[in-house]
């Protein structure tokens, strides 16, 4: 249930450090695209670790040209899309995101969407997620989605930030392959009863489930724990 381990490239030596057998590592680029080459010529020289895809944020506009220079980066580097080896191009909520997110979707890498941070201006609207879940849709673009999703179902934090459920994201994805519009993906975005939103979790036999992890690939959480719990307290997992 747990992919691979993450580490931003800055920190890659100190890693390497603790390793006493091989650790399959996926790098977050945390210095700009010159860093992408010699952080995966990192890994790959040292037989602690073994490369297991890459993640950047793009930084620069017009969001379009810097995702072509992202995406000329990673070809140099990992010489071309490779899904042992994924790399995901994060783009942010900016102008020109779409445009970026054609130019992701040409190269054939992965995208990824921010739903979370430090504030609550951080985490992004139900209907923009929806956007970008649509778009990603319309041009073919598996993509993941990190930050703020602890919880399974939409909620209202603590800080007071609206944090999405990733079980929301799920069937917002199977919403929008089965036509829904985007009100109606934003809606299942923020839905927030529980045993609504897992009663519509069971309701996906193994064919609409592939279907949707085709596309929705997998999400970022800074937690083990609190997923695991909220999906057995939904009784959508054994303990």
């Amino acid at each position: 249930m747990v992919g691979p381990f993450l580490c931003p490239a800055s920190r890659l030596d100190e890693l390497a450090g603790h390793l006493t057998a091989p650790l399959g590592v996926r790098i977050i680029v945390d210095a700009g695209v010159g860093e992408i080459g010699p952080a995966v010529d990192s890994v790959a020289s040292d037989d602690r670790m073994v490369l297991r895809g890459i993640e950047v944020s793009l930084r620069g506009t017009p969001l379009a040209d810097a995702a072509r220079r992202t995406v000329a980066a990673l070809d140099a580097a990992l010489g071309g899309p490779d899904d042992e080896e994924p790399a995901y191009v994060e783009v942010p909520r900016a102008e020109g995101w779409r445009d970026a997110l054609e130019v992701v979707a040409d190269s054939g890498y992965r995208a990824k969407l921010r739903t979370g941070g430090p504030s609550p201006e951080a985490f992004p609207s139900e209907d923009e997620v929806a956007a970008f879940m649509l778009a990603c849709l319309d041009l073919g673009l598996p993509f993941k989605c990190t930050a703020g999703l602890h919880r399974a179902v939409r909620h209202t934090a603590s800080d007071e930030s609206e944090q999405h459920g990733f079980l929301n994201l799920l069937i917002a994805v199977a919403a929008a392959l089965d036509g829904a519009d985007a009100p109606g993906i934003a809606s299942t975005l923020a839905e927030r009863d529980s045993s609504a939103i897992a009663a519509r979790v069971r309701e996906l036999d193994d064919r609409r489930a592939m279907s949707v992890r085709r596309w929705l690939v997998s999400y970022g959480s800074c937690t083990i724990d609190e997923p695991l719990d909220d999906l057995v307290a939904l009784e959508l997992l054994k303990e």
